[in-house]
């Protein structure tokens, strides 16, 4: 969003005095008069109001959710301009983002690829090296693509040759992606696009005359950010052919929320299709053998109760990771030609850590696990022997050991949430390690502590908690503290850098994570622990992390902010609902807050898995007892709170936050203000330009400084 200087004359310079106390500038917001509608559904006998419905409308097809957008956003412009803090923060914020930032390199055809941002840019270049030692080449520049910087780059395979190179472009931060195909050599571009791919990869044959994806049919018009994605089909696309010449490989009418994702094997054999029907790592697996060309997909594993992820293969003998009798992982083998459960040969056991990805490398499993939050790196051979394990410098999370089953070297990047990250350059045969390039940034890693801390949820069960501050912090309850926390949907919060958590360190800020049940930092049962039924556990292992910072006196209510992303949004507005005595700002960012009706827009119907649906009566019982818009109740003091999303969000469609916005601000009954920022031209966070992440972080930044009354100067 932009800030208009006219936004401050409009206000004159008695109001513009008066802003500077934090009462004045709660009372003075004129929020926007957001009608209502008689709109009631009955659920299994039960009547729920839903007065806010029409807000669920596409902002591109609605004029009145527009004009409502526009209006909400000038009050948060307004509001946000009147704070000092913003502008000093902003230029902070870009002084801190401009240094080079880069992936670590993968090698495909014999060639070193990464991707680099010299610092502002709003998007990642590409970048290839014929060796290590030579200068970069300049490959795709997303950069150009747009004037704002909102056509990002997302998605790449290159063909096993290397000569051709198919990618993504997104658009407006949309799910939705459009393919093209480079030749690598000369730089230029074929002919053919292929649209209306979404959660799909492109997966290339051995002879690079083709590859594999998936996509969904074209939506009707006026429908492609909110229509369910239904009915995926898998493709063959022929280099040099049009769309819609290529050949559909497989399809399932009578199942329409399956989706396909192609994998093939090494020696070019096999096509892996990978099924799922939801965001649960639970998978049908079918086979075709490419040397038949009417051979069809035969079931290899034919129901949707356990993990098998495909690994590689020797032949007809296919190892996969499996969460088959083993919360934590394991992998297996199973001979395509006898795949009878009885004959699954165990090649590693599973162990007391979780296993979070495994690659094959230099014919080597490289497998990657979380030991109290804190990764470990395991090299073993194909069958299962322990042949060592990778050292890094201290608490923090390694990501990258990517490759080819052939080759003897792979990169890996460390970090930690007050260690930049440093990439390394691994050789598989030795076991070392070497620096290859570190982040040279201003911030000063020294100058600050991160520690560890396990305290009690509710019900007695240990959670891990990470704080970093800067060291000589005092424990007199007076800080200002960030708690953040997802807590679902299998996925694991490890020590990670970030710019934006760096900024609110150096402001003083003790910036803290919780590591919750329904997330993946202890397995399988640790994410059941925090799904469906005992989603409960969630909101109570968050509170329970809140009390214990106030509890330990490094923070109080009045200067405690908790802050969750997605499901994390989800979190967010749950527990402002049941504890709303607890916290002084709330940063709900777009997040799923109608839970009885998430599962009727785009991708929502994949969460089913991990929330329920209110189309079941217990689970609709249980939906509704933590649904942030319901349990909005009027007449309760609610803490200041900033609701974040995006016009062009289709993952999260932005009618939850309308909807929980409005209803928050006509329920609430303290001072504090409640705004809601809408991005535009941006969506549920990837591919957004650094130039909106900026603006976004300078606004919620100002927002906490004056919300917990932070000595920020």
């Amino acid at each position: 969003m932009r800030y208009l200087l006219t936004v401050s004359l409009f206000l004159g310079c008695t109001l513009l005095q008066s802003l500077f106390t934090h009462s004045a500038m709660a009372a003075d917001l004129n929020y926007p008069k957001t009608k209502k509608v008689d709109q009631t559904d009955i659920y299994h006998g039960k009547e729920v109001a839903d007065p806010y419905r029409w807000l669920e409308d596409d902002v591109r097809e609605s004029d009145d959710v527009k004009a409502w957008v526009e209006a909400e956003n000038k009050v948060t412009d307004a509001y946000l301009a009147q704070i000092p803090a913003r502008e000093k923060i902003e230029k902070e914020m870009l002084k801190l983002w401009d240094y080079a930032k880069y992936s670590a390199p993968s090698k495909h055809g014999g060639r070193y690829y990464f991707q680099k941002n010299d610092g502002l840019q709003n998007q990642a270049v590409l970048y290839m090296m014929e060796s290590l030692e030579d200068e970069p080449e300049l490959l795709i520049d997303p950069n150009t693509w747009s004037a704002d910087g909102t056509v990002a780059l997302d998605g790449m395979a290159f063909s096993d040759d290397g000569k051709y190179l198919a990618y993504g472009i997104q658009e407006a931060g949309s799910d939705w992606r459009t393919w093209r195909i480079m030749d690598i050599a000369t730089k230029e571009l074929l002919s053919e696009k292929l649209e209306w791919l979404k959660f799909t990869s492109a997966v290339w044959t051995p002879d690079s005359k083709g590859f594999f994806y998936g996509r969904f049919a074209e939506p009707k018009e006026g429908e492609a950010f909110q229509s369910l994605n239904l009915n995926h089909k898998l493709y063959y696309h022929r280099v040099g052919t049009p769309q819609s010449e290529d050949v559909l490989v497989y399809e399932r009418p009578d199942q329409p929320e399956w989706g396909f994702g192609p994998t093939v094997t090494d020696d070019g054999r096999y096509l892996i299709i990978t099924v799922w029907k939801g965001t649960a790592d639970k998978y049908r697996i079918f086979v075709k053998d490419l040397t038949e060309p009417y051979g069809i997909p035969v079931p290899l594993i034919d129901h949707f109760e356990n993990e098998y992820s495909f690994l590689g293969n020797d032949g007809a003998r296919f190892y996969f990771k499996t969460d088959l009798d083993a919360p934590n992982k394991r992998i297996i083998a199973i001979d395509i030609r006898n795949p009878s459960p009885e004959n699954y040969e165990e090649i590693l056991p599973e162990g007391s850590e979780p296993i979070e990805s495994i690659s094959v490398i230099a014919n080597l499993f490289v497998v990657s696990s979380l030991k109290d939050v804190k990764t470990e790196v395991k090299m073993y051979g194909l069958d299962g022997q322990f042949i060592r394990e990778v050292k890094f410098p201290g608490i923090g999370t390694a990501s990258g050991f990517d490759g080819e089953r052939n080759e003897i070297e792979t990169f890996y990047s460390f970090a930690s949430f007050t260690t930049p990250p440093s990439i390394y350059h691994y050789n598989m045969i030795t076991g070392e390690s070497k620096l290859f390039r570190r982040s040279e940034i201003d911030f000063d890693e020294s100058e600050y502590e991160l520690k560890q801390v396990f305290y009690e949820s509710k019900d007695g069960t240990k959670v891990p908690l990470f704080i970093a501050y800067k060291k000589g912090l005092k424990l007199d309850g007076n800080n200002p503290t960030l708690l953040y926390a997802y807590g679902g949907f299998n996925i694991s919060l490890t020590p990670y850098f970030s710019i934006s958590r760096a900024q609110w360190l150096k402001m003083g800020g003790v910036y803290c994570v919780a590591n919750l049940r329904g997330g993946g930092e202890y397995g399988e049962d640790w994410h059941q622990g925090g799904m469906l039924h005992n989603k409960q556990n969630v909101f109570d292992d968050f509170i329970g992390a809140a009390e214990w910072l106030i509890d330990n006196n490094y923070t109080s209510r009045e200067k405690l902010a908790i802050q969750g992303g997605s499901n994390g949004g989800l979190l967010v507005g749950a527990c402002m609902t049941q504890r709303p005595d607890l916290y002084k700002a709330c940063l709900p960012a777009v997040g799923v807050m109608d839970m009885l009706r998430f599962q009727k827009f785009t991708a929502g119907r994949y969460w089913v898995d991990e929330y329920g649906s209110s189309d079941d009566p217990e689970q609709f019982e249980t939906l509704l007892k933590y649904s942030p818009y319901h349990q909005l109740k009027p007449g309760t003091k609610y803490p200041a709170t900033m609701v974040t999303t995006a016009d062009t969000d289709d993952r999260v469609v932005p009618g939850h936050s309308f909807k929980f916005a409005a209803r928050l601000q006509e329920c609430n009954a303290s001072d504090e203000p409640v705004l809601i920022r809408i991005e535009t031209k941006a969506g549920h966070g990837s591919g957004k330009p650094t130039s909106k992440i900026i603006e976004e972080l300078a606004d919620v930044y100002a927002f906490l400084v004056k919300e917990l009354g932070m000595d920020y100067k």
